[in-house]
């Protein structure tokens, strides 16, 4: 991290190139159907614009990485697009990004057209750090059969969810599929979700760790009752807790959005396997319900945790055509970008000035799936596409509204939390232990970063 500081700092002194109407944008969005959805999207563009875009698929997890080699050799592309909040605050952090473009394009857009929580999200007080574009939520999801067979409530809180997982795991059943595995960013997005819900903050008001306060501490003994306690045994990852619940043996998985098509079985190398699946193929997602936030005793309020991919115009950027093509993609080419993958691409921009409704309707009729393709309101009830554009106003994230967004990317990059999780259901240390030993271990980072 200190390596991009000072790399930014001198990318910073470099200043831009003389411009030539032509930009290099990298897209998170790498998966090849995706690419070539953006490809139509991009040579669109140019015929309309007349500018030439050199667009390159990158890695997520490289991300950091390509910008310090990039920041160091000047080469910084012009935009970055699907860039998750951490990366966003990171490259802020690091002096790498051209805010006063970001405020041009959400200006020339309509800031009133925007998730006023998105903004907030991507925002330094009034300083815009990107342009939000589109978000997935983490989410609950449950048997609905089994909870009602068993007088269940829905599992919306810590104590609903104990309660269902120690009365359904029973008969080869798992009470829930949660993530344990110590080298996956998808264990600390599982458990902050349910952290967030009993109001356990990784930076406390005075700015230091707060991973050791009660309400964390209670945060990680409910997540070792129920990935430990009521889960599937050995170490649980991305895909093994989907396999779980998908095979009809696990009663509640926490997951995130991007569950919602294969759910359905329009995914063929994911399909639902559970013994009713192979007669109806949608046994499960019409047997399941969903919980979009969570609540734990400590908590005034339920908590979503979720995540807001946006566009970065970077600070060598040539920033007229930069600012074409991110307005343009956040306009005539929205539907098209947040329609790739609409399940985990709910739009942050609801429509525009004189059609405040247009995008959010979009999303709703945007087909899901990746073998077969159905629209999402005809798979999915109104009152749950309703659920998922609202959680994006109640997101929460650790860090970013307290402007330790460098903080929470260095977590990423470390993975302290997933670390004390794995050991903590494994066995090895108590809830108390792995809070202590997160906590420690982030208030390393934090200094590091000072």
């Amino acid at each position: 991290m200190s390596a991009i500081v000072l790399l930014g700092t001198g990318c910073a002194a470099r200043g831009r190139s003389a411009p030539d109407n032509a930009i290099t944008v990298w897209s998170l969005e790498n998966l090849t159907p995706r690419m070539e959805v953006t490809r139509k999207l991009v040579a669109a563009f140019e015929k309309e614009s007349g500018v030439r875009v050199r667009l390159v698929g990158v890695d997520e997890g490289q991300l950091p990485q390509l910008i310090m080699s990039a920041a160091a050799a000047g080469t910084l592309p012009d935009v970055i697009g699907g860039v998750p909040l951490a990366s966003a605050w990171q490259m802020y952090t690091n002096g790498l990004i051209d805010t006063a473009a970001t405020k041009r394009i959400v200006d020339d857009l309509g800031t009133s057209t925007f998730n006023a929580n998105a903004l907030r999200l991507t925002s330094d007080k009034a300083t815009h750090l990107a342009v939000p574009s589109d978000a997935w939520l983490q989410i609950l999801v449950y048997r609905k059969d089994l909870f009602a067979k068993a007088g269940l409530p829905a599992p919306d809180s810590y104590d609903a969810m104990l309660k269902a997982a120690k009365t359904l795991h029973a008969g080869g059943m798992s009470g829930t599929s949660m993530a344990t595995d110590p080298g996956d960013v998808f264990t600390q997005q599982s458990f902050e979700d349910v952290a967030l819900a009993n109001d356990c903050e990784l930076v406390d008001p005075g700015g230091g760790v707060g991973l050791r306060s009660p309400r964390c501490e209670q945060a990680f003994a409910t997540y070792d009752q129920l990935a430990a306690g009521y889960g599937a045994p050995g170490t649980q990852t991305v895909d093994s807790t989907r396999a779980t619940y998908f095979a009809g043996r696990s009663a509640m998985i926490l997951w995130s959005t991007f569950l919602l098509d294969e759910l359905a079985g329009l995914r063929q190398d994911a399909l639902p396997s559970c013994p009713e699946c192979a007669s109806d193929p949608r046994f499960l997602s019409d047997n399941s319900g969903i919980v979009t936030a969570l609540k734990g005793p400590a908590a005034a309020a339920p908590a979503q945790f979720g995540e807001i991919n946006s566009w970065v115009v970077t600070r060598n950027a040539e920033t007229a055509a930069a600012g074409k093509f991110v307005e343009y993609m956040m306009s005539t080419g929205y539907e098209g970008w947040f329609g790739m993958a609409a399940e985990g691409k709910i739009p942050v921009r609801d429509g525009t000035a004189d059609e405040p409704g247009k995008y959010r309707e979009a999303w709703r009729a945007s087909q899901i799936g990746v073998d077969t393709r159905e629209p999402f309101q005809s798979v999915y009830p109104a009152t749950l596409l309703d659920e998922l554009a609202s959680g994006v106003s109640n997101m929460r994230r650790w860090g970013i509204t307290q402007g330790q967004g460098a903080l929470v990317g260095a977590t990423l990059g470390e993975l302290p939390i997933p670390k004390a999780v794995g050991a903590m259901t494994s066995g090895q240390i108590t809830p108390a232990e792995a809070a202590r030993e997160a906590g420690e271990e982030v208030e390393a980072l934090r200094k590091s970063l000072q």
